[in-house]
Formats: C-alpha cells, sequence, structure tokens
C-alpha cells in the first residue's frame, strides 16, 4: 500500500499540480496535473492534453516527465519526485519506473485505473530493477474534488446541449 504522507512541501508542490490541472480543465481535458520537482525546486510540469493532441500518452505525467528529462538532458531522472493529482495508470507508472524517479507523490486515488495500490501496485514489483517510493493522499480531498467538480459541470453541459438540439 502506499505510504501517507502530507508535508507542507508535499502539500505545496500538489498545489502546483493543481493549478497545472486547471490547464488541462480549461482546454476540455480531464483536469490532471502533475510537476516534477529536483532539489526542492520545480523544473518541469504537465497536465493532460490526450484529447487536444490526439495522443493517447498525453496524460500529465508523461508531459512533465518529458519535460524534465529535455530539461536535464538525460531520459533518466535520479533524485526527482514526481506530483500528481490522480494516481497515476499503468503506462505513467511505467514511465515512472523506467525514469529512475526516486518517489512519487500523488493526490486523489483512482479506483478504476490507479497503479500505486487502487487497482494494482506496480512499485511493489520486488522484482524490477528500481524501486520507486511511493506517497498517496497529499491533499486527497482537495484532488478529489476538483475531478469532481469537472465531470458534475461536463454532465450538466452535455444535459444542456441534448435539449438544445430537441
Amino acid at each position: 500500500m502506499t505510504e501517507m504522507q502530507d508535508n507542507g512541501a508535499d502539500a505545496g508542490f500538489m498545489q502546483l499540480a493543481l493549478e497545472q490541472a486547471q490547464h488541462a480543465w480549461d482546454l476540455g481535458e480531464v483536469p490532471v496535473g502533475a510537476v516534477v520537482v529536483k532539489d526542492g525546486a520545480v523544473i518541469a510540469v504537465g497536465y493532460n492534453q490526450p484529447i487536444g493532441r490526439h495522443d493517447p500518452t498525453a496524460h500529465a505525467e508523461i508531459q512533465a516527465l518529458r519535460a524534465a528529462a529535455e530539461k536535464l538532458g538525460n531520459y533518466r531522472l535520479p533524485g526527482c519526485e514526481l506530483y500528481v493529482t490522480l494516481e497515476p495508470c499503468v503506462m505513467c507508472s511505467g514511465a515512472m519506473l523506467h525514469a529512475r524517479l526516486s518517489r512519487v507523490v500523488f493526490g486523489a486515488s483512482d479506483p478504476k485505473t490507479g497503479a500505486c495500490g487502487s487497482v494494482l501496485n506496480l512499485f511493489e514489483q520486488a522484482a524490477l530493477n528500481h524501486q520507486t517510493a511511493i506517497s498517496g493522499g497529499v491533499m486527497a480531498d482537495e484532488c478529489g474534488a476538483f475531478l469532481k467538480r469537472f465531470f458534475v459541470e461536463r454532465r450538466r453541459a452535455q444535459a444542456a446541449a441534448r435539449l438544445v438540439a430537441k
């Protein structure tokens, strides 16, 4: 299971990830945001863009990992931590393990596709050649409420559009 941790720095970086999630929301994407931190400083950010980019891999975490790798000039990101508002999926978790992140911190759990303990936990596989620490539940209420508001508004807009079409 995930380690529960919420020190002041974690909450501060998660707040920055929520700000990235707002960018996704503004584009009509599922509002998930991510931030990569090295030595206490933000080095990269990302937010969901699979719809707009026509790219199933354009999740917030992947966007942030790509930007961090570009900035550091290396696909390996040792000593880096990734903060994300929603528990990562299998694809993103695999990319994080390949990047050799030291730690992944997420906000809300994802009972449908979460790969940090909700559905399965890729990070607890001892046979993998790299181990990444995970911390879940950082600002979970805020992150979960943000996603819920998005989907409530989206369903409301879809219902209104159906009424207008009649």
